[in-house]
């Protein structure tokens, strides 16, 4: 599956998780809510999806540094 398809679920996904749980703990202000796990959910990330990050990076690298076609 395509690296960045699969970084952006996974950041998807960990938001999503991290919102049900402040949610389950007792969190209810929606603003606090929402900016508490997009806090929580992004340091997780971080450490978490280092491994999706680097693949998504070396993806565009190869991208960016292939030869462009010349059109005659």
């Amino acid at each position: 599956m395509h690296p960045v398809l699969v970084y952006t679920a996974s950041r998807i996904g960990l938001f999503v998780v991290t919102l049900g749980v402040l949610y389950l703990v007792g969190l209810q202000n929606p603003l606090i809510l929402l900016a508490a796990a997009f806090v929580i959910s992004g340091i997780a990330s971080y450490v978490l999806l280092s491994r999706q990050r680097d693949a998504v990076s070396a993806r565009l690298s190869d991208r960016i540094d292939r030869p462009k076609p010349q059109d005659d």
